[in-house]
């Protein structure tokens, strides 16, 4: 129980109940919040956003799909009606494990428990000129940056008569055929093929281009062959161009250049080619496995204390049938908040813990309109079925009755009419404006 003067520098009440601590509002972090008994604990939940996003639906921003007022949720109204429960606006710079304390940009902290919930953020491999020059798409800010940039690019092809230009303006780049690169690609030609002419008709739209850039030798790397298949029939049916077995090794003066002699003449690099895991300074490099994640044992608990987890991509659990850890999912940290949530809840009862098991649930992305691949435990589908079941999945995956309803209602409107959103550009994008901070440590998943 929290007794010292460093616990009371945030305005935190002291208490006669051990005092849980919670870095970053994700499906993870925000999962404990939820579900832990504030009967038994007091709780303080941590991020540098006063929203939590719901990623999956970040590409759907970046096109002009949905607003971001759909995919976030205040943190403050989730959590209002618990008690014992405290949230602060604030990021996390250090965590001292020999006092217990976490120090933050408002002040320092005490815990009896800490939870780790950073997430990930992106990985460049080292690369400065892609992280300087493209755009990646984690947090809301980003998603708004990228539709500010979709959309102005647009309005500048219309107003030049360069055409080599125009071209370079409305040719887009994406560096990763993972769900986030496949789903962004299928919304953009969607965009290019039944939204834009309508608003661009004097715009020659031929000259668009979409380029898919993967790595491995498939699009969606960790379906099945069919669902992969399937899923570049749907983009070349689209007409994005999709090019495996390629790096892109730099992107300089707005010239992609590839592993291959194919190199790209484009305003745009979008980059969702990886992610590593992010948290705040204290973690010895011991302690650090691959991708940048903190190795933990089959309790989530950190090595060597009995008090401190991490939890979701920060996160690295090593086993026979995981050997390089456990995906990088939501399903994963919603999965691992759950089970911190009843394991404290269970260790106040002085209930023995068990270990975490996950139960893989499968995976799913959406390319554009009736066309989708899903891969769950007992069940694979592909077209028509499998996106109205990717579409009934996210809504109830939505935090709150209104983001739900928002979603269902403009989906239902553009399913009908052909109509993708309001396409406002509310503030003109400026390269200024991107950050592309790989060290932020509240990135939440």
């Amino acid at each position: 129980m929290i007794q010292n003067t460093a616990s009371t520098s945030m305005n935190i009440p002291n208490s006669d109940l051990p005092r849980v601590v919670i870095i970053g509002a994700g499906f993870a972090g925000l999962q404990i919040a939820r579900n832990i008994d504030t009967h038994q604990y007091q709780i303080v939940l941590i991020d540098k956003y006063n929203y939590h996003t719901f990623q999956p639906l970040l590409y759907q921003v970046a096109s002009a799909g949905l607003e971001p007022d759909s995919i976030a949720y205040p943190i403050r109204k989730i959590l209002r009606k618990k008690k014992n429960t405290y949230f602060r606006l604030t990021e996390v710079e250090h965590i001292d494990f020999d006092q217990s304390t976490i120090e933050t940009t408002i002040g320092k902290l005490a815990y009896d428990k800490l939870i780790i919930a950073t997430g990930a953020t992106n990985n460049f491999f080292n690369n400065e000129a892609i992280e300087r020059n493209s755009l990646p798409m984690k947090t809301v800010v980003d998603a708004l940056d990228l539709r500010s940039k979709i959309l102005g690019n647009f309005e500048k092809a219309l107003n030049t008569k360069d055409l080599a230009k125009r071209e370079e303006l409305m040719n887009f780049v994406i560096v990763g055929a993972g769900p986030t690169g496949v789903e962004l690609a299928g919304a953009l030609a969607e965009l290019k093929n039944k939204i834009l002419p309508k608003d661009f008709p004097d715009l020659d739209l031929k000259g668009m281009q979409i380029n898919l850039i993967e790595a491995s030798d498939k699009v969606l790397a960790a379906m099945s062959e069919p669902s992969s298949e399937k899923a570049y029939q749907y983009l070349k049916q689209l007409g994005v161009q999709v090019w495996t077995n390629t790096f892109v090794t730099d992107y300089t003066d707005n010239v992609v250049t590839t592993s291959g002699k194919t190199s790209f003449k484009a305003d745009t690099l979008v980059w969702a080619a990886g992610v590593a895991g992010t948290f705040p300074t204290g973690i010895h490099e011991s302690e650090i496995g691959k991708g940048n994640r903190v190795i933990v044992d089959e309790y989530c608990l950190m090595k060597g204390s009995n008090n401190v987890y991490v939890v979701g991509d920060a996160s690295l659990i090593e086993s026979d049938l995981y050997p390089k850890g456990l995906p990088m999912l939501g399903s994963v940290a919603k999965q691992q908040g759950h089970y911190i949530a009843k394991t404290l809840n269970n260790e106040a009862k002085k209930v023995e813990a068990k270990p975490f098991i996950y139960n893989d649930q499968g995976t799913m992305a959406t390319i554009g309109r009736n066309k989708a691949v899903v891969e769950l435990s007992a069940f694979k589908s592909q077209g028509l079925i499998a996106w109205f079941l990717w579409m009934a999945i996210h809504l109830m995956l939505l935090v709150g009755f209104r983001n739900r309803a928002v979603v269902f209602i403009n989906w239902a409107w553009n399913y009908i009419n052909y109509n993708n959103g309001l396409r406002l550009i509310i503030r003109p994008f400026e390269s200024e404006n991107v950050d592309n901070d790989v060290g932020s440590i509240t990135s939440t998943q």
